[in-house]
């Protein structure tokens, strides 16, 4: 039985919610400051748009919450063999220099409520939002700055994302970093067409 979408209800995170809820706190200092400091400028300033889901029976705690805006892959600038990653389901008529893409700038659960698979309900969660027949605009792929860290990868890697760059090196030389410059995110998307669509 899926929690969050039992037990909790979906909204947007407001200033009004985080006056009125308990600190969301997960296992990342980055997250907790943004989500309490920043998160709602960002929406002000049309950067991205954060949402949450709060229990039912305790509306003070926000299980989960997560902030999206607007993005795209841009084919054009990856190596080729990356580019044929991304190309592959593409129908060769079709192919763009770029893709549009959600980008999930912060996700996070609240650590009272960790160990639990939220953190898969939510991703699932998400992608079912995009692939939804009344989605308002057309979204091929998720991406994600996924913190440098084994959690962090391998939460996208076991929620089916794969690395945009095969390797770190890769990765470093698109951004115009040296080989001795400490690479804390890697890009990770997720392909939303392998996902079963019903019309």
């Amino acid at each position: 039985m899926n929690f969050i979408e039992t037990k909790c209800s979906f909204q947007p995170f407001t200033e009004k919610l985080i006056k009125s809820s308990d600190n969301f706190e997960c296992e990342n200092e980055d997250l907790n400051d943004f989500f309490l400091n920043d998160c709602i400028n960002y929406s002000k300033k049309l950067l991205g748009k954060s949402y949450c889901f709060t229990l039912d029976e305790d509306e003070t705690k926000i299980v989960c919450a997560f902030t999206i805006s607007n993005d795209s892959i841009k084919v054009n600038t990856l190596p080729n063999n990356r580019k044929r990653v991304v190309n592959k389901t593409i129908p060769r008529e079709k192919q763009f220099k770029s893709y549009p893409a959600v980008l999930i700038g912060r996700l996070g659960v609240n650590i009272k409520f960790g160990r639990q698979g939220i953190g898969t309900e939510l991703m699932d969660f998400i992608k079912s939002w995009f692939i939804d027949k009344e989605n308002k605009t057309g979204c091929r792929f998720i991406v994600v700055d996924s913190y440098n860290t084994e959690n962090a990868k391998n939460y996208y890697l076991k929620n089916n994302f794969y690395f945009l760059f095969s390797t770190e090196q890769q990765e470093k030389e698109h951004m115009g970093l040296s080989s001795t410059d400490e690479l804390k995110t890697r890009l990770m998307f997720f392909d939303l067409i392998t996902l079963e669509i019903e019309e």
